[in-house]
């Protein structure tokens, strides 16, 4: 009985010395960037898929359960997924993972906020108080949300962190090297005026060297009005505009009036890792994005 109770002792400490940490993200380019920095050491998921709007998010039971087993959460932060992120982590009753704690990361620290507004008018639309959250399109920040995590992981792994440490570095030099190359694609291109139909992609025009001039929607979360369709049409006119950009959650019924009436091209772009079968990581959401921008703009 004593060899038996001996074996077993020693089979779970071998088991927890190779449990992976179990992650779970709020979205999907949370969840690439966790993969890349915990290698083999963690197991993660995402709540929210890349194809969806992150904003809205229908809770699930299982996703409940998800996180009551998790060892470290990481959200966008802000008021990105305001609506159902913190229901779900205080349902988990899961203490390490709460705010605060060591197992809860908020990926927007040190994020150099865009438009963060100095006064609240919700008459201007959905207005988002901490600032843009749409950070992760700037892969200067995915270098920060990659430290955030990383300092998450060596909280609850400590015996680890040169490996989290090493991981990081070789991601940091990979946006190095990449940024490069997505830059040179876009340098022809800079100051090129473009309609979005959505706010979401001040970070990605401020890095690539584009000029939103406006918007399919005349206020954030206000459907398109006859009245906006008719001002776009004339700013695509007037201006020369090729492209309208757009998110796969958005219907491009309005934007096609406008491609109707003037030839403007309107392109769904990935806003998120797994928006489109081709975008499997972070790296291929700006690989995807470029590529079919400049073959637009071309």
């Amino acid at each position: 009985m004593k060899k038996i109770i001996s074996v077993l002792v020693l089979f779970a400490i071998i088991s927890g010395a190779n449990a992976t940490i179990k992650v779970v993200t709020t979205t999907m380019d949370t969840k690439s960037i966790a993969e890349l920095i915990g290698g083999n050491k963690v197991s993660v998921m995402s709540i929210a898929t890349g194809y969806q709007n992150p904003h809205f998010v229908d809770p699930k039971p299982s996703y409940i359960i998800s996180l009551s087993n998790a060892d470290l959460f990481v959200t966008i932060g802000l008021d990105l997924e305001t609506g159902w992120s913190p229901q779900l982590v205080a349902s988990s009753r899961n203490s390490k993972i709460q705010k605060g704690s060591p197992g809860y990361v908020d990926a927007s620290e040190a994020v150099g906020l865009l438009q963060v507004p100095s006064a609240l008018n919700r008459g201007e639309g959905d207005i988002h108080i901490y600032g843009n959250p749409h950070y992760w399109l700037d892969p200067i920040n995915g270098k920060v949300i990659a430290r955030n995590i990383a300092n998450g992981l060596e909280r609850i792994d400590p015996s680890n962190k040169a490996f989290y440490e090493a991981n990081l570095n070789a991601f940091l030099a990979k946006v190095d090297v990449k940024l490069k190359e997505w830059e040179a694609k876009m340098a022809p291109f800079r100051g090129t005026k473009i309609i979005a139909y959505h706010n979401e992609w001040v970070y990605f025009e401020r890095r690539f060297g584009l000029q939103i001039v406006d918007f399919m929607e005349p206020k954030p979360g206000i459907p398109p009005s006859p009245s906006q369709l008719v001002k776009v049409i004339g700013e695509v006119k007037a201006d020369k505009i090729k492209v309208i950009i757009s998110s796969p959650y958005f219907t491009t019924s309005s934007s096609d009036v406008v491609a109707a009436q003037t030839g403007v091209k309107v392109l769904t772009m990935a806003t998120s890792t797994g928006a489109f079968p081709a975008v499997k990581n972070y790296f291929d959401l700006f690989d995807y994005d470029i590529d079919q921008l400049v073959a637009v703009l071309k």
